[in-house]
């Protein structure tokens, strides 16, 4: 069976909430299970620990501002 453009675009919109849902369950299965995870706040990666613990990895960038459909190498 084919999607219509219609079944598409409602996929489309439901995928940001679908993922966040996901990545968050993801993230505390991981901490739940003892293991470290890595997230990003104001430019800063941190290892996150299961016991609250962050250590700073790496300062980078802010986020740029991208008009969608721009198309940007990365090297």
């Amino acid at each position: 069976m084919t999607n219509t453009e219609a079944q598409i675009a409602t996929l489309e919109a439901e995928f940001p909430t679908l993922s966040g849902v996901a990545f968050s369950k993801a993230r505390r299965e991981a901490l739940a299970s003892g293991l470290s995870v890595v997230e990003v706040v104001d430019g800063v990666i941190y290892e996150v620990f299961p016991d609250g613990r962050r250590f700073e990895k790496m300062r980078i960038g802010l986020p740029a501002a991208v008009v969608p459909g721009t198309k940007i190498a990365i090297r």
